[in-house]
């Protein structure tokens, strides 16, 4: 009878129960969600297996977008169809993006009083270390031999010194991997980390190894509809913008610029944030450096993946843009949040039965673990390009180092490596730590 209960797939109002509840509780970043549904949807709940779960995780990993989200959407998928992959993926961003919201709005109004300027400020360091610890442990996985530490170096190298897009790095680490797969294969290999648990008893779960995906075979019909409603519902914001806003070409390249990026988050988003922060700052001039530091911090306080700091960018070029407008700034967040993860969605219901055949081809394998060193150089760009702000506030040449942030960075970095420390814990010493550090130089 037992056995029965944990073979027997959910109702559908069960699934979205949970599927509320984890967009509520989602935080620690990919690492987290990831653990948060393993022992949800795993130990606890045996809706899938452990094997069935890394085998989606791989699918995730190497598409385009949060794989944490994406995973959700699969499983989701997996379990209820496309209903089920949809509520999914929507409810695990949805309470981010709402609180992101308030957020922002609290942030605008208020960020300008002396003390609440102090909180943020203490977020700063603390974020630098997030930054440079998610670089760690990328680079623990991502770099197996020479060739993934040069691929890394040039990365850093092609983006800090030269400002070579993201788009041309990862396709440097594409060609570089398709060079080196025919004249030094070895150099590709590296040993998997994912390895399922061979204890698992797979017919007491819901999902599990023999389990066939609801899509059934590969269609060419099926994803040409599903192409042709995703072009649609990505049209329909354009549509919205030249029928009731003003200054269409900002609205346009905004939905452009994010629609691109959500293409390119290869790895993580990690691999994108870099090119967003340094993007939208220098070139479209929608924030300041030390608002997407803020931006950072804001995005860390908040459920869902870590993405969702976008949306925050948004939130700041509708409201820059359209002179101090709340209502722009909302609309910015609310069309930054649909452009970048609708594709999300486009991915897992067209992408994964195709990604599942290539699924153990070694020389795709080899590829992507090239593209993902690169993001550990484009990472370490990212943690010089914010941090030299924080340390040295007045500029690089003209002030001393600000001492005591460069204690909390340090102090911050201690606290999650050696202590394990919940990052909403850090978040709320870093919150005294600025006030402490305002009433010592105010």
């Amino acid at each position: 009878m037992e056995e029965q209960i944990f073979t027997e797939k959910p109702a559908f109002n069960e699934a979205l129960k949970f599927w509320f509840k984890l967009g509520w509780i989602s935080f620690g970043g990919t690492a987290g969600h990831i653990a948060i549904m393993h022992d949800n949807l795993v130990d606890r709940k045996k809706w899938i297996s452990n094997s069935k779960f890394l085998h989606a995780l791989n699918h995730c990993m190497i598409l385009p977008g949060p794989e944490a989200q994406q995973l959700a959407i699969y499983i989701g998928w997996l379990l209820h169809g496309k209903k089920g992959g949809l509520t999914a993926g929507i409810l695990f961003v949805l309470p981010s993006m709402f609180i992101l919201l308030a957020l922002s709005i609290i942030y605008v109004l208020f960020g300008n009083i002396p003390w609440v300027t102090a909180m943020f400020s203490g977020l700063k360091p603390a974020v630098i270390a997030l930054i440079f610890i998610a670089m760690f442990r990328i680079g623990q996985k991502a770099l197996h031999g020479p060739l993934h530490y040069l691929v890394a170096a040039v990365a850093f190298v092609c983006i800090f010194f030269f400002n070579i897009s993201l788009l041309a790095i990862i396709g440097g680490a594409t060609v570089t991997g398709a060079i080196a797969r025919m004249i030094w294969p070895a150099a590709l290999q590296h040993r998997s980390t994912n390895t399922a648990a061979g204890g698992d008893e797979e017919h007491t779960y819901v999902l599990n190894k023999h389990t066939v995906s609801p899509g059934g075979k590969f269609k060419a019909g099926r994803l040409l509809r599903l192409l042709g409603v995703t072009v649609l519902l990505w049209l329909l914001p354009f549509g919205l913008f030249l029928l009731f806003f003003s200054d269409f070409i900002f609205w346009k390249n905004l939905g452009l610029f994010f629609t691109q990026t959500a293409f390119v988050t290869i790895g993580g988003s990690y691999t994108v944030l870099p090119y967003v922060a340094q993007y939208s700052v220098t070139k479209l001039h929608w924030l300041s450096k030390l608002q997407m530091i803020d931006g950072f911090a804001l995005a860390e306080t908040t459920p869902g993946p870590l993405i969702i700091v976008l949306s925050f960018v948004g939130f700041m070029a509708g409201y820059n843009h359209f002179g101090g407008s709340l209502w722009m700034g909302a609309a910015g967040l609310l069309a930054t949040t649909y452009f970048t993860f609708l594709p999300c969605f486009l991915m897992i219901f067209a992408g994964a039965p195709v990604i599942e055949k290539t699924h153990g081809i070694e020389i795709i394998e080899g590829i992507l673990g090239l593209i993902t060193a690169a993001v550990v150089g484009v990472i370490l760009n990212l943690t010089l390009y914010l941090g030299k702000d924080v340390i040295f506030p007045g500029g690089v040449l003209f002030s001393k180092p600000d001492i005591l942030a460069i204690i909390w960075i340090i102090v911050s970095l201690v606290l999650m490596l050696k202590f394990r420390m919940n990052i909403l814990y850090l978040i709320g010493l870093s919150v005294l730590y600025g006030l402490l550090h305002y009433l010592l130089h105010p």
